[in-house]
């Protein structure tokens, strides 16, 4: 067997734990609300623009690793292959590494494909720099889902945590606005109320390296956790 099948069975396998069972729900969910979502944008909103579109294709970003990074665990252990991974070397870097970039990658695809979509049905856009910001909060919550999830250790706890810290990341959203603490700041945004285009870009880019350091951390956390064995068997 080479090499090449070798690495083609481990993506195929880590894909069916990955995206298994309820991601398909999510994935249909994603579409559902995107395609509601940009058809009242076609008829409501005259004048679409990229910070529109942004904001159209971030929800169904965010539902695309929801499922993976959440479930992922309960997955395992579900199946029963937990004893059997945690015997592997490395195991949190080996399996849990491959399985984050796969589910990354799939999403950023998604979201290429829906950023073509929308070029083509609301507003031409710059599909790869619209994918590239996408990507940052998405990265983020991501991995803040997946450290959530070692912490509870149950698919279903880490979703109602989830859905709670999300509402409170909307809420202050609002508050926050153009602050760089923003999680949903829009890159693609006009500078508010007259603000000097040098001081707009100092906010985005300091959000931007903030998602960047808070994705980072709660990854390296997350992996940490699974060091502990005898939480999880």
């Amino acid at each position: 067997m080479s090499v090449i099948d070798v690495i083609w069975k481990l993506i195929r396998y880590n894909l069916k734990i990955v995206f298994g069972n309820k991601f398909v729900y999510f994935l249909s969910a994603a579409i559902i609300f995107f395609l509601l979502f940009t058809g009242i944008n076609i008829f409501e909103d005259q004048s679409p623009s990229e910070e529109t579109v942004y904001y159209l294709l971030l929800f169904p970003g965010i539902l695309l690793v929801f499922y993976p990074a959440t479930f992922g665990i309960q997955n395992d252990e579900d199946t029963r292959i937990l004893e059997i991974l945690f015997g592997i070397p490395n195991y949190r870097f080996k399996v849990w590494g491959v399985r984050l970039l796969l589910m990354y990658l799939i999403t950023a695809v998604m979201l290429f494909f829906l950023s073509y979509f929308e070029t083509l049905a609301v507003y031409p856009t710059n599909v790869p720099e619209m994918v590239f910001q996408l990507m940052f909060p998405v990265f983020f919550l991501g991995c803040f889902s997946f450290m959530v999830s070692t912490m509870v250790r149950s698919g279903n706890g880490t979703a109602v945590v989830m859905i709670v810290v999300g509402m409170v990341f909307w809420i202050s959203a609002g508050i926050l606005e153009e602050s760089p603490w923003n999680i949903f700041l829009n890159p693609f945004s006009q500078p508010p109320n007259d603000m000097n285009e040098v001081l707009w870009e100092g906010i985005l880019f300091r959000n931007r390296a903030y998602l960047t350091a808070g994705t980072v951390m709660t990854l390296l956390y997350g992996l940490m956790n699974l060091q502990k064995r005898e939480k999880f068997v």
